[in-house]
């Protein structure tokens, strides 16, 4: 005859099981100081535990997605104000371009009416690649009258000659060209010589040694050329070099900006000798 089974052969978790009846038995039937059952106290403070830890993660998760949200809003706006800062800046550009545009063009269109000389306005659409041949070409050519040989001139002074016209474009050749040369006459002593180009200024040669020429002097067109007008401004003396009473090298610093130019006058009359005196000509009033 089989004996009953000893309880502590019964499985470990009924055993748990009986031991948490009992528990919950003894503990329905305590009551805490409050009068409340043991029980009832302990689920209340468990769940309100509970309760309270949902509580916090879903305010961290609602915060976390309101501040996400407010980055994303933040970042959109950073965006759109960027997009309109960049459109603002070429707006700006363009602007300063149009207003640097009309200036050039108002003293062009004032240098046109003092000058008692033909000329065609063109604008300036390449410049040359090569440093040794500094030259640019203009929208005018053959079928706009112009030659070879034409002074091309801008309101502070003379830029060079037209050397290769086409039909309906024109290389111009610049002073500093290292081929280029042009009669100037010192404006305060009347000193005559040849300005010739080294490629980036120019050299005033063939002064006699007596003549009075310093630095600062400005140097303008004398006319004994046949190609460029009378009294318009070529550039400054930059320095003055002597040698045993005569002249060594003498700069001449241009007068105008030539990585600047936009539009220029080619003057399509012959040139006079008599355009005017030096001192009030109309390359001096261009000077700037």
């Amino acid at each position: 005859m089989k004996s009953a089974p000893d309880v502590w052969q019964w499985p470990w978790y009924l055993f748990a099981a009986l031991t948490v009846g009992h528990v919950l038995l003894i503990s329905a039937q305590l009551n805490t100081d409050r009068g409340v059952p043991v029980i009832e106290d302990v689920t209340f403070g468990t769940f309100a535990e509970a309760q309270r830890g949902i509580s916090a993660a879903v305010g961290g998760v609602r915060t976390w997605w309101g501040d996400y949200v407010a980055l994303q809003m933040v970042r959109d706006d950073n965006i759109r104000l960027r997009r309109e800062l960049s459109q603002l800046q070429v707006t700006l550009q363009q602007e300063r371009a149009m207003a640097r545009q009309s200036r050039t063009l108002s003293r062009l269109l004032e240098l046109r009416t003092q000058v008692p000389l033909a000329t065609v306005a063109a604008a300036v659409i390449a410049g040359g690649a090569s440093p040794e041949f500094r030259t640019l070409t203009i929208d005018k050519g053959t079928a706009d009258g112009l030659r070879p040989n034409m002074a091309v001139l801008a309101p502070a002074g003379v830029i060079g000659r037209v050397v290769s016209p086409g039909s309906r474009a024109a290389l111009v050749q610049l002073l500093i060209d290292r081929n280029a040369a042009v009669g100037v006459m010192v404006e305060r002593s009347r000193a005559q010589g040849v300005a010739e180009g080294t490629g980036t200024e120019m050299r005033l040669n063939y002064v006699s040694g007596g003549d009075d020429v310093v630095a600062g002097d400005v140097a303008v067109t004398s006319g004994i050329d046949g190609i460029y007008p009378k009294g318009f401004v070529v550039g400054q003396i930059e320095s003055v070099e002597r040698e045993a009473g005569a002249f060594g090298a003498i700069r001449i610093q241009p007068a105008v900006d030539f990585l600047s130019l936009e539009v220029v006058l080619v003057v399509t009359s012959p040139p006079r000798l008599a355009v005017g005196d030096v001192a009030s000509g109309p390359g001096t009033q261009a000077q700037e």
